[in-house]
This record gives structure tokens, C-alpha cells and sequence, in this order.
């Protein structure tokens, strides 16, 4: 068997909490894992939705060689020009042609021979009625597969049937496929029979004090009055929530999938 490469993967980051916690902890969590390849999803990571500038070249300074995006990868149109000239900023690669940026690449990885795919897609069902997830993943899969075996996806979905169809509809020809967007992690990491690593959900880096990363006074009055608020990004136990795969470099074979939750979740009261 090959030598194996590790790839870390950092969930949604959400604002400051999210970007505070990956700067001081980050850097050690590499290490910690000895991962080859690290990617984040960070469309949450400026105020909440969108990203700009200053976030990308932070988090490139700390360890991350790709961002991945998702429906909020647009929410903040000052970074439309930029997003044409980073091939390593991802978005959805299902969006409609002439939308800004780059749904996936092809990436050296560094102190390797080897080099990896990242694909960035998001799921349809309750969500913006956008190009099929499904067919898109095939075409790029075809030019991957090119130049490497090594494949990571991050699907970004609501439903999880969804995320679990695309997940044995990909089995055999991605390595991995890790779910983001709603932002709780799930207890599913497996490895299916032809090989994929996966996952329903990553989990949010940021606050778990909150709803998804929201205020929890803001989003309770969004429920009960049903009308419009502006979000608030909310503050108060910080957590990161990932992923450590590991993946053989020549079938591009998932060989072991582990969530990474810091601090982990401790089932008690503070009273």
C-alpha cells in the first residue's frame, strides 16, 4: 500500500468566534494530526455570512491551502473580483455559468508527489434552485481523475438525504464527502463499501452558545414573530468541529475517517 496522506478539514467557520479560535488553536491541531492537506469551509466567517480579503489571507497564513463556500459565498459582493483570481477560494461549482469564482481544483500537496481535488457543491432541496449537484459532480470528477485519484468533497446541503444520496452516488470515485451547512455535527462518519469516506455533517467552528451560530435572542424572536431580523453573530463556547481522513495516495481510497471536536461536548449542568 501507498503512503497514505492525511487531510484536515475545518467546518463552517461562523465570525470571529469561528476565526478567534481556529488562530490560536489551528496551527497545533495540524501538527497534532501531521495533516498533508488542510481545507475550511468559510462562507460564515465574516459577520456571519460571506467572507472578504483579510479572512482568506489570515487563514492561508495559518495552515489552509483551499477554502470551500456555500450559499452564503456571495453575500458580501465585495469580494466578486477577487473570487476570479484565487483558484484555491472555492464556491459551488453548481451555479449557474457566470457566476463569480471556481467550484473546484486541482492542488499540489506540499512535501508530496501527490496532488488533490477539491470539489465544492450545494444541494438543491430547500435551498436556491441552482444547476444539479449530481451531474456536475460528474464532470468534474472526469477531469480529476486525470491527474489524481485523490478526491475531497464538501457538499453543502439542508437535507440529509440529499447529502446521503450523493454520498453512494460518488462511493468508488471520490474519497471523500463531508457534509457542511448545517452546522450541527453528525455521528455518521463511515466508510462505504467502494471506499468514500463520509459524512452527513462536519459541525460549525464557532459559537455553540447560539442557534447555528446565530444570537439565540435574535433567531427566538425570528420563530416566534415571524418577521425579520437582522443576524447577529452570537458569542460563548467556541468549538472547533472537523474532520481527519486519511486516504490512500495511489486508489484514492478512503482509509479512515475521525471527526475532531475541541473542546469535546460534555454531557452536564453548569449548576
Amino acid at each position: 500500500m501507498s503512503n497514505p496522506v492525511k487531510v484536515l478539514f475545518i467546518g463552517d467557520i461562523v465570525g470571529s468566534p469561528g476565526l478567534s479560535l481556529l488562530e490560536t488553536l489551528l496551527p497545533s491541531l495540524i501538527t497534532k494530526y501531521e495533516a498533508d492537506f488542510v481545507i475550511a469551509n468559510a462562507e460564515n466567517s465574516h459577520e456571519g455570512m460571506g467572507i472578504n480579503e483579510e479572512i482568506i489571507r489570515t487563514l492561508y497564513g495559518l495552515g489552509v491551502h483551499v477554502l470551500t463556500g456555500g450559499n452564503h459565498s456571495f453575500a458580501k459582493w465585495k469580494i466578486y473580483p477577487y473570487m476570479k483570481t484565487d483558484t484555491r477560494l472555492l464556491r459551488p461549482m453548481n451555479y449557474p455559468k457566470g457566476a463569480h469564482g471556481y467550484g473546484y481544483g486541482v492542488y499540489d500537496i506540499p512535501n508530496t508527489a501527490h496532488k488533490i481535488g477539491v470539489i465544492n457543491l450545494q444541494g438543491r432541496t430547500y435551498m436556491q434552485p441552482i444547476d444539479d449537484p449530481f451531474r456536475e459532480a460528474e464532470r468534474a470528477l472526469e477531469k480529476i481523475r486525470e491527474q489524481t485519484n485523490i478526491i475531497f468533497i464538501d457538499f453543502h446541503g439542508e437535507a440529509t438525504a440529499e447529502k446521503m444520496a450523493f454520498g453512494w452516488f460518488v462511493d468508488g470515485q471520490a474519497s471523500v464527502v463531508a457534509g457542511t451547512h448545517t452546522h450541527i455535527p453528525t455521528a455518521d462518519a463511515r466508510i462505504l463499501p467502494k471506499g468514500l469516506g463520509y459524512i452527513t455533517d462536519v459541525g460549525m467552528t464557532g459559537p455553540y452558545h447560539s442557534v447555528i451560530g446565530m444570537d439565540k435572542e435574535t433567531a427566538i424572536k425570528r420563530f416566534l414573530i415571524q418577521t425579520p431580523h437582522k443576524y447577529k453573530t452570537a458569542n460563548g463556547d467556541n468549538r472547533i468541529c472537523g474532520l481527519i481522513t486519511k486516504i490512500d495516495s495511489d486508489t484514492g481510497k478512503c482509509l479512515a475517517i475521525d471527526p475532531v471536536i475541541f473542546p469535546v461536548f460534555e454531557n452536564k449542568s453548569s449548576n
